[in-house]
């Protein structure tokens, strides 16, 4: 198998994956691709889809972790500034999938428009939070979204409006292979209150969690009415090892990786605490990373 056949230009081979995510972990990728225009991409997916190539879309990384063995096709990174638009209309934000969603927050909060600002601190790109439906305890990104348009494996792009997408917790119907662009609808407030209030929820934000983000994960998805992090600290769970990976300490979702740690240390570190969660609190916890 080789490279998608007019892409050459734009693709590498073995590429090593661990600079492109926040554990900095992981192999390589057979083929790494990062296209320059929607058109591109689209030509790309098609011609991936006619080898037989699998297909992955790298976005931020935060909620990643890649297998030491890496990953086998195609990964496309979408890093150019055609995927990372922010546009603002009246009450509506304007964005493509492949903005940071830091960004994405503080220019709602700079044109006076409420409501992602309690989102703040949560990492990756717009595109990644629509898929996981990123959220903090009082609101999610699918509560402002109004439409996205998205592009399938077989690389067409199809626009899908509000009463289309479904929203849950930590999860969405938004599961195509791209999210291509998406419109939020806000409400109007004060810039300057805004943007207090998002800087008081990022100081609680950091507090909660490791000092040092990158080589850090949040693991679990929190059951229903209890906190992942307190059940894994209730299961005895707080700084277990295995090899350079540990719970932390300090905000015990979160697992620490050591600049020695494997892949395999993590997952496995994550299969003992889900292990011994289940057995102490009868609880089966569910990851909410994604794994290649």
């Amino acid at each position: 198998m080789a490279i998608p056949t007019g892409f050459e230009h734009i693709t590498r081979e073995q590429e090593p994956l661990a600079p492109y995510t926040w554990f900095r972990l992981g192999g390589k990728a057979q083929y790494f691709a990062e296209p320059t225009s929607v058109a591109e991409l689209q030509g790309l997916v098609r011609q991936a889809a006619k080898d037989g190539l699998a297909v992955h879309i790298l976005g931020g990384g935060s909620n990643l972790l890649v297998r030491d063995e890496g990953v086998s096709g195609l990964v496309v990174h979408l890093s150019a500034a055609a995927f990372g638009t922010i546009a603002v209309q009246g009450k509506r934000v304007v964005a493509g999938g492949g903005a940071k969603l830091g960004h994405v927050i503080s220019t709602a909060v700079r044109e006076g428009l409420a409501g992602l600002e309690q989102l703040v601190g949560i990492p990756g790109t717009l595109g990644g939070a629509l898929h996981t439906n990123a959220g903090s305890h009082s609101a999610d990104i699918g509560q402002w979204t109004q439409s996205v348009s998205v592009m399938t494996r077989k690389g067409d792009i199809v626009s899908r409006k509000r009463e289309e997408l479904r929203f849950g917790y930590r999860d969405s119907s938004v599961d195509e292979l791209v999210v291509l662009e998406a419109t939020l609808e806000l409400e109007k407030g004060d810039a300057p209150k805004l943007t207090k209030h998002m800087q008081q929820l990022w100081i609680l934000k950091r507090a909660s969690q490791p000092l040092g983000a990158e080589g850090a994960g949040c693991i679990f998805k929190n059951p229903g009415g209890v906190s992942a992090a307190s059940l894994v600290e209730e299961a005895g769970l707080k700084g277990a090892r295995v090899g350079d990976a540990e719970i932390c300490d300090r905000s015990p979702n979160f697992i620490l990786a050591g600049p020695r740690a494997k892949s395999r240390d993590v997952l496995e570190l994550i299969e003992h605490a889900r292990r011994v969660v289940a057995e102490k609190t009868a609880t089966e916890l569910e990851i909410a990373i994604e794994v290649w």
